[in-house]
């Protein structure tokens, strides 16, 4: 079995707790979701934060879905100018024997302007 990433983003309307939270619980059911997860398959994610947003640890809402075996780790992404607001990005590594091409990455909501390649 390998290890696969799974990519994701989302974009939240305000930097308050529940804001941040709702937001990644949306993106992280959906990636499991779309791609069919078995969640005691997934081997660590990394939860990355525009430096707009510190209300929150994305982590703590993953973990409210009992992720609590998972390895999880919270950043804030360098600050470029001009770089879409708001946005929660997620890396999740995900054991399987499925290649790296059947993995389905997720941008939602505002996101979706990140990578207008994945649009479905």
């Amino acid at each position: 079995m390998a290890v696969r990433g799974i990519r994701g983003a989302i974009t939240t309307e305000a930097n308050t707790a529940e804001a941040i939270c709702s937001a990644t619980l949306e993106l992280v059911r959906v990636i499991v979701e779309r791609n069919d997860l078995d969640t005691r398959e997934i081997a660590s994610a990394w939860f990355t934060l525009t430096p707009d947003l510190d209300a929150a640890f994305p982590a703590s809402a993953a973990r409210s879905l009992g992720w609590s075996d998972v390895p999880l780790i919270c950043a804030t992404e360098i600050p470029v100018p001009e770089a879409l607001p708001r946005v929660i990005r997620v890396l999740l590594h995900y054991n399987t024997a499925l290649p790296q091409s059947s993995m389905h990455h997720v941008y939602l909501r505002g996101a979706c302007a990140l990578r207008e390649d994945l649009k479905a």
